[in-house]
């Protein structure tokens, strides 16, 4: 999804999604009325940038925008990256200084980064408004030759070096909670030919509070990485669970989805398969993730509550995947669906998993996040590619094209929504006529925003069919480069946007 939080794909497969996307659009005019739903208007901001020509943020499946409306992004500032070829540690070079930056109360701030460094970049924000992420600290990795990057914290206008644990060059931080805690994962200095991000030595989940960083092990393998932490302390992940090769999971070896509490990390199991992962876990400790079934064949997501892992199912098709569970406990994430190879995007609460479709004439949709009103939001495009609008969805109705709920009419191409938050505000990302990308803010027109300059609080019927407007033709290979996903069988989506589909140095994991 992106510049940050996104593939970039080859010009063959760019090639291939701007035939594809005109063969569907041809016969768009005569159906541009189709299916229309009413729904609240939307007012778009535009986030900006430090000075550069783009702004992004971090994701999916990563807190970004919170229930303040505090929004942490990146963003590109005028000054040329210093780095050999333009190097960045977490994404392909654009050739700009990136720093981490917070939009608050209509103001955007640099959030700066480690004293001899040049880019930052933020991670995720908690509910009351700490920031992670990581910097480069202004030396080179001995293993790697290239600029280290270091886990920080970005707290009261200081970015704080959270360091490495021992032995290790580098790390990142992952997830936060308000009460200051924060974890993330780090190399150490034992030799590990299986990392799952990429580096020389073993790739360990940490947790950092009160200046300590500490390993929080594994669940018998050499390595494990976390990917979401709650208010409480919970963090959820997955482990290596063993030294043996395995042919059936993403990564070298056998994954297994983590639950880290009361000091210990505990193996949550599977669906009968032999691999899995965690992807989030809410307020109520409950964990979503994606597991094998028995036999390895195919994978569907799951919740894991009260020490039971239910399935979640599938749309009719063989995979699921789940990405995000409100603490009110809706389920969010991808299925296939029967007769194809396409998948839609699901809500899924109290055993019921309800299809949102998609927005024509894309085929495929993801859903990546939903707040506890049951409010969903996402991505469409060509199935493996992306390259479609943004989609909203509420009260388990088809989807809607979220660049028709706008008024007044904006210039920029949502592509890309990756929260919504209690309020029903929504993070998303924007093309621009020109091609740049930028963050920007949708606020509803609602009776809990009443007094939003140029909101239009009329009621909206919008249309399950995409209005293509002209630019995009041409913005299609940027779009598709900003929202492509991997196959359901690949690497989880967390790394899918902050390692796997941007990382030179930590690379991709072998498909499934």
């Amino acid at each position: 999804m992106k510049p940050h939080g996104t593939n970039k794909f080859s010009l063959i497969t760019n090639i291939i999604a701007m035939s594809l996307f005109a063969a569907m659009a041809m016969p768009l005019a005569s159906s541009a009325q189709e299916e229309k739903k009413e729904h609240h208007h939307y007012k778009l901001v535009d986030i900006g940038t430090l000075g550069g020509p783009n702004s992004f943020f971090s994701g999916p499946e990563l807190p970004i925008l919170n229930n303040r409306g505090t929004f942490a992004i990146i963003a590109n500032t005028p000054t040329t990256n210093p780095n050999p070829g333009c190097f960045l540690g977490l994404n392909p070079p654009d050739c700009f200084v990136e720093h981490a930056a917070v939009w608050d109360n209509a103001t955007l701030t640099d959030l700066g980064v480690l004293p001899g460094g040049a880019n930052s970049q933020t991670t995720s924000i908690s509910a009351s408004g700490l920031i992670d992420g990581f910097s480069e600290n202004g030396l080179i990795d001995p293993q790697t030759g290239q600029q280290e990057i270091v886990a920080v914290l970005f707290e009261s206008h200081k970015t704080i070096d959270l360091g490495t644990l021992q032995g290790g060059t580098e790390s990142l931080a992952t997830n936060l909670n308000s009460r200051g805690q924060v974890t993330g994962f780090s190399n150490n200095d034992v030799s590990d030919p299986f990392s799952i991000v990429g580096f020389p030595t073993q790739t360990r989940t940490f947790l950092w509070q009160n200046g300590v960083m500490k390993d929080l092990g594994t669940l018998g393998g050499p390595d494990a990485v976390p990917n979401a932490m709650n208010e409480r302390g919970q963090i959820a992940g997955f482990s290596y669970t063993n030294t043996s090769a395995s042919t059936n999971c993403a990564w070298p070896l056998t994954t297994a989805p983590f639950l880290w509490e009361n000091d210990k990390m505990h193996d949550l199991g599977t669906l009968g398969g032999t691999c899995g992962y965690a992807l989030w876990i809410n307020q109520r400790g409950q964990v979503v993730g994606t597991s094998n079934l028995a036999g390895d064949a195919s994978h569907h997501a799951f919740v894991w509550g009260d020490g039971k892992m239910t399935d979640v199912g599938t749309l009719g098709g063989n995979n699921s995947e789940g990405d995000w569970m409100s603490d009110s406990g809706y389920v969010v994430g991808r299925a296939d669906v029967p007769g194809s190879q396409s998948h839609h995007g699901y809500r899924w609460t109290d055993g019921v998993m309800t299809d949102l479709g998609t927005v024509t004439p894309w085929p495929c949709s993801t859903a990546l996040s939903v707040n506890n009103q049951g409010q969903v939001v996402g991505e469409t495009g060509i199935c493996g590619v992306g390259g479609g609008p943004a989609f909203f969805s509420e009260q388990g109705e088809p989807m809607v094209d979220v660049n028709t709920l706008i008024v007044p009419v904006s210039d920029i191409e949502v592509i890309s929504e990756f929260n919504i938050n209690d309020r029903g505000e929504i993070a998303g990302q924007g093309v621009l006529p020109n091609g740049d990308v930028h963050a920007v803010l949708l606020i509803p027109c609602d009776e809990n925003h009443s007094d939003v300059e140029s909101c239009d609080y009329e009621p909206v019927d919008a249309a399950t069919t995409s209005v293509i407007r002209p630019a995009l033709s041409t913005q299609v290979s940027v779009a598709a480069a900003t929202k492509a996903k991997l196959s359901p069988a690949e690497v989880m989506a967390r790394f899918r946007s902050l390692m796997v589909s941007r990382n030179r140095r930590f690379g991709a994991a072998p498909n499934n």
